[in-house]
């Protein structure tokens, strides 16, 4: 039987909106809690020094924007960073906290192995530095679902630095060029997770579960190089294609696994950047794209119109698609302060040349051992199908950002004997277009691969026309038994040498039901 839920008393908060300025949406209220819970701390984004945004008549100079972002991933093991307690989303509610998670006296931290080696193979790919020597701080601040007060993080000198991301953005007037971009990152740091938060405004409570509390994150701090939403999700979805080829986290953004804050500013080119705004807790790569641009232009129109930009939090709200402000970040709050942490000796890792003789394997992280582990990245997969397949790069990227079409190509491919240029255009286009009209991902697909590859076969054979076997697929996603029915009297009447003229028939007549 799962431990009940600990209950912390709150006064209930509401918000009120107030549209103004074509829509955007101004504070008129103390905020409330939201139902989904948010990690808290400052920004670790390097910018320059904040200054005051200057006040400026409306369109008289073009404005840039400046996007830097927080990624926290949960690292992929069976238990948490500091702890044995187990990882499992969906468990009733506290009922994986050991004594450590709840923060009783005298409890102390063990350093998980498998969270250290993920951070080092993701710092790695990412062509970071990796530190042979890392430290652990606290980072203090008190809410409900942090027990401890504090968090345990790597502020000063985390386990990789100075890496890149490199990422394609669509451009051309058929978004059919991609531009290659790369973002620099700051620093892979590991950390521990919060707990969840659940507030009842209806009975002004607050509700702790503490099943996530200790979990291990990667904490990817992207520096400010991009100016745009549309650039900021394309990195996020290449982080994110780049996490699960490694295996170190399953990145599944609808459970919590990888939450994003973006930090955005607007200036004139030329002039020192603006006061800048942390958007929080963003869990999906569609609202991470509208929230910043929207954030761009509600900045924009606040300066041109006479205001100035405070440096805040803000959370954004999907069903208005705007930005509110949550709090200010002016004064020095109590979670700024960080201490180094005196539970935990420094981290040290060993390469081929600095690995002690004799020294146990299960004792020791070897970096250029993980280095030879790595998995072949998203890069490269794009790079092969290009060359194998003859394809388009832009094709090899909606392979690979669809989940699961990459493997629904590959299969058709082995099972059909039509051109690989015909089986990723009728791949791309059609199959993809009805899953989309469907509004069906590729696992809920009605139409198998072994099912498409011998319409192709027929395709290919000119035993059915183009738009025959279009009109094949439409009957398909209406009815799913319905393809292999018409492919079977395709075959049987092909089979029996039957005249072309009456094979067309016989689908005609079908198709027509």
């Amino acid at each position: 039987m799962a431990a009940p839920m600990l209950r912390w008393g709150c006064r209930g908060r509401r918000w009120a909106f107030a549209r103004v300025d074509g829509g955007s949406c101004h504070r008129r209220g103390a905020p409330t809690g939201s139902t989904s819970n948010q990690i808290r701390g400052e920004s670790s984004v390097a910018q320059q020094p904040l200054h005051t945004a200057q006040k400026t008549r409306k369109g008289e100079h073009k404005w840039a924007a400046v996007v830097g972002l927080e990624i926290h991933a949960q690292i992929s093991s069976n238990s948490k960073l500091f702890s044995g307690s187990q990882v499992r989303f969906s468990a009733p509610p506290n009922s994986l906290v050991s004594f450590f998670d709840a923060s009783l006296p005298g409890t102390l931290p063990v350093l998980n192995r498998r969270c250290v080696e993920a951070a080092v193979m993701t710092g790695l790919a990412l062509n970071c530095h990796i530190n042979k020597k890392s430290l652990f701080d606290r980072k203090h601040y008190f809410y409900a679902d942090l027990p401890a007060g504090y968090q345990i993080t790597q502020q000063r000198l985390p386990i990789a630095v100075n890496g890149s991301l490199i990422y394609g953005v669509c451009a051309g007037k058929k978004q059919s060029q991609v531009i290659p971009k790369t973002v620099r990152i700051k620093q892979i740091q590991l950390e521990q997770d919060s707990g969840k938060s659940l507030h009842d405004n209806l009975r002004s409570q607050t509700l702790i579960d503490l099943n996530r509390a200790g979990v291990g994150l990667l904490e990817v701090v992207l520096e400010p190089d991009m100016s745009c939403g549309e650039e900021a999700a394309t990195a996020v979805r290449e982080l994110q294609l780049i996490l699960q080829a490694l295996g170190t986290s399953q990145a599944n953004m609808a459970e919590g696994q990888l939450r994003v804050d973006a930090n955005i500013s607007v200036h004139h080119p030329g002039e020192p950047l603006g006061v800048r705004t942390e958007v929080k807790n963003l869990n999906s790569i569609r609202f991470l794209a509208k929230a910043i641009d929207y954030e761009i232009q509600r900045q924009i129109n606040e300066l041109e119109n006479g205001g100035e930009i405070l440096n805040e939090t803000r959370s954004f709200h999907h069903k208005l698609g705007c930005t509110m402000s949550m709090r200010d970040k002016e004064g020095k709050q109590d979670y700024r302060w960080f201490m180094p942490e005196p539970n935990l000796p420094p981290l040290v890792l060993y390469d081929a040349t600095s690995l002690p003789a004799g020294a146990d394997p299960q004792q020791v992280i070897n970096i250029d051992q993980i280095r030879e582990t790595l998995p072949e990245l998203p890069s490269v997969t794009r790079e092969k199908l290009v060359q194998q397949y003859g394809m388009l790069l832009e094709h090899s990227f909606t392979l690979l950002n669809e989940v699961g079409l990459l493997e629904f190509f590959q299969n058709v491919i082995k099972e059909t004997r039509a051109e690989p240029k015909k089986v990723t255009s009728w791949v791309l286009n059609t199959f993809l277009g009805y899953l989309k009209q469907q509004n069906l991902a590729v696992s809920e697909s009605p139409v198998t691969p072994s099912a498409l590859a011998e319409l192709l076969d027929l395709l290919d054979s000119r035993t059915i026309s183009s738009s025959a076997a279009k009109q094949v697929m439409d009957v398909k996603n209406r009815n799913p038994r319905a393809i292999n029915k018409l492919i079977g009297l395709v075959r049987k009447a092909t089979q029996s040498r039957a005249d072309p003229v009456m094979i067309k028939e016989i689908l005609e007549k079908k198709l027509s039901l």
